[in-house]
């Protein structure tokens, strides 16, 4: 009865509650999570994180337009929203059956696609909608996490070693909790579950107030920009087209 849904609960339950009570919209093949990450030129959504670990051409197509309206007119302001495929070279003829299909559809889909885009690309946000399959975009998010938090733990551990790089760490402590709030996706609130009739939005299990109160926040603007009815016109538009 709600505009909108936030939870820190489990994410599979999510998905089977957001798919079988608010239900997908008319035509959307399967939900996508789609995690807003940091990337080097500002917050990227990876789509699908998790939801399908297998996904048909038509999935990636319709993840591609989701991410893009969300991108475009939640977070760049009316800005089309670039639009990557997550593939193993950028070449045109890289990847399997899958890579090759999902690209020809969405090249000719009239969003901003930019092509395929390997994943050491990623992080330096050369698409605003990064596109994969749900059992890809889980590794690329899980590895990034991961790669995100050693790499903080290692730079702590590096200006405790002595007094010298102790006095170095108050030198440069301001540009470091920029580094810090740069590499940090609390502000985003929690990923988006996209192709339902209403906004659903999951955040971590072990999310602080300050996340939780963000997920809120970016459910509001989600409720309020209209997304989920442009999304259903792409979709019928894709069905009434073939793609």
């Amino acid at each position: 009865e709600g505009d909108a849904f936030v939870s820190a609960g489990s994410t599979g339950a999510l998905i089977m509650g957001g798919t079988f009570l608010v239900k997908r919209i008319k035509g959307v093949s399967r939900a996508a999570l789609a995690p807003l990450m940091p990337g080097d030129t500002g917050p990227f959504m990876l789509l699908d994180a998790g939801a399908n670990v297998d996904a048909r051409r038509e999935m990636l197509l319709q993840f591609a337009h989701m991410g893009s309206i969300y991108m475009t007119n939640v977070l760049g302001g009316g800005k089309p929203a670039t639009v990557g495929l997550v593939n193993v070279g950028t070449e045109d003829t890289k990847g399997g059956e899958l890579q090759h299909q999902a690209f020809a559809l969405i090249k000719k889909s009239g969003l901003n696609f930019i092509g395929n885009i390997e994943a050491r690309d990623i992080p330096a946000g050369v698409a605003d909608v990064v596109v994969a399959d749900g059992f890809t975009g889980n590794v690329i998010l899980k590895l990034t996490e991961g790669v995100a938090d050693t790499l903080m733990r290692n730079i702590k551990g590096i200006f405790m070693t002595n007094a010298v790089t102790k006095i170095a760490a108050l030198m440069v402590k301001p540009y470091l909790r920029g580094l810090k709030k740069k590499m940090d996706t609390s502000e985003y609130g929690g990923a988006p579950l996209l192709g339902l009739t209403k906004p659903v939005i999951k955040t971590h299990g072990n999310a602080k107030a300050a996340s939780v109160k963000n997920a809120i926040r970016v459910a509001a603007e989600f409720a309020k920009k209209g997304v989920i009815e442009q999304i259903a016109a792409a979709v019928a538009n894709t069905r009434e087209t073939g793609e």
